[in-house]
């Protein structure tokens, strides 16, 4: 369980002694307004914002948003005033605080609604400061470690709303050590029979894979070292949502999912990025097509990387990322791990200009729809920005189905569904045809 006096000993690596007094004042605060309150795992309910916070410190985010982490439910929970919070720790923790609390005291006419309203009044609090979803990422990220005490249905709710909402938008920041833990513990509590048959699968299967992986880390690293370039090259597995995913989109058995491992290979210059993948290309022969180069054009959320698929080992597909220390620092903490942090020339750095731009076009759909429910699928479709979705006459949104063959499939990439030359017509529907079917049959 988290404590003050290890958050303590975090914050006293980059906080003044006076910015440490007021994040002190602030847990005081939160403790004496959440005492006597307990979580359903039988906590004393403090342990909680302590655990956020954490969270928040590992990432050194400032004194103002550590307070905010640690108050962000006496509104919600206790009644504490907006007002009480200006007056004791300040306007701008106070706002944060805001951001972060739910609408719980005004009416709504379905959970549906409330959900919708509760997650716009996040999202532009998020568009006006960054820090309201630092905050909130961290807080579901503890709610979903602890989420084991729940009902089985508010375990589907919770996880389902997180692979919804809450991923896309750790994806979207390039948070992507939050973006892989939520997705593994959604996916472990809304499909638990499947991933507890894939973990004992993945369990089984490490003992016949292990000396392959120890095999291709020697290799590459007396090859790495016999070129002169410094590097660090560690071994990874694939998470369990991950292989599930590559499962069920390519249509394999789990035997058939070959990189189950992947490595990481961290240099000491952007010039040796190249040099390194130079390097391994000579001792691996690389996959056609499985080359990609997010240095020269890195992703919309600031990630960076060489990555390439190459023939280990007994023909053992080994996929392989190549980066800097700087691009792992962005890599695994995205916004959060320069958010508050200019270039040399003293302004914004690339990452934090496509943040600021995303954050202000949630205020231009704001501007444009009172709905909060339609507010809320617009920004799914702008964090799905590769799916596909039909508007309704009544601005509803879903991703379209389609049948081949009788079966369902996915439209998100159609060239990979093309019908046979040989099929007539009427023997692929896609959803305009069974619309038309409908249609007829109405009439």
């Amino acid at each position: 369980m988290a404590t003050f006096t290890h958050l303590t000993l975090k914050l006293e690596e980059y906080l003044t002694p006076s910015e440490l007094k007021k994040v002190k004042e602030a847990y005081r605060f939160s403790d004496e307004m959440h005492l006597g309150q307990m979580r359903k795992s039988g906590e004393p309910y403090i342990s909680h914002p302590l655990a956020v916070a954490e969270i928040c410190a590992d990432w050194k985010l400032d004194a103002q948003a550590m307070m905010a982490a640690l108050l962000h439910d006496v509104m919600e929970d206790q009644g504490v005033k907006k007002e009480e919070l200006i007056e004791r720790f300040g306007a701008q923790v106070a706002s944060l605080v805001d951001g972060l609390s739910k609408l719980d005291k005004i009416e709504f006419q379905s959970q549906i609604e409330a959900q919708a309203e509760n997650f716009r009044k996040m999202l532009l609090a998020m568009a006006r400061d960054v820090r309201v979803i630092l905050v909130k990422l961290a807080d579901r990220l503890h709610n979903m470690r602890t989420l084991g005490s729940m009902p089985p249905d508010k375990k589907r709710r919770i996880s389902r709303e997180t692979m919804e909402v809450y991923v896309p938008i750790a994806h979207r920041l390039g948070l992507n050590n939050i973006y892989r833990e939520l997705q593994e513990l959604s996916f472990s509590h809304l499909y638990p029979l499947r991933h507890r048959t894939l973990l004992k699968a993945v369990k089984a299967a490490r003992g016949n894979r292990r000396e392959v992986v120890t095999k291709i880390l020697e290799s590459v690293t007396s090859t790495l070292i016999a070129a002169g370039i410094p590097a660090q090259v560690d071994g990874r597995e694939k998470t369990l949502f991950g292989i599930y995913r590559k499962m069920r989109n390519k249509h394999l058995s789990f035997s058939q999912v070959l990189d189950v491992y992947g490595f990481r290979v961290v240099v000491d210059s952007f010039a040796n990025c190249y040099v390194a993948l130079g390097t391994l290309h000579s001792l691996f022969k690389p996959m056609p097509g499985k080359f990609k180069d997010y240095i020269a054009i890195p992703k919309l959320n600031g990630y960076q990387s060489l990555h390439t698929t190459l023939i280990g080992p007994y023909g053992t597909p080994v996929e392989f990322q190549i980066r800097t220390q700087d691009m792992h620092r962005v890599a695994e903490s995205g916004v959060a791990a320069h958010w508050l942090y200019k270039d040399d020339e003293g302004s914004l750095t690339d990452l934090q200009q496509r943040t600021h731009a995303w954050l202000q076009s949630l205020l231009d759909i704001q501007k444009q729809t009172g709905d909060s429910a339609e507010f809320l699928e617009h920004v799914k479709v702008d964090l799905f920005p590769d799916s596909v979705y039909v508007f309704t006459p009544k601005s509803k949104i879903h991703r379209p189905a389609a049948r081949r063959h009788g079966a369902g499939f996915c439209l998100q990439h159609p060239h990979r569904h093309r019908r046979p030359d040989h099929l007539r017509g009427d023997q692929s529907r896609t959803g305009a045809a069974a619309y038309r079917t409908a249609q007829r049959r109405h009439r």
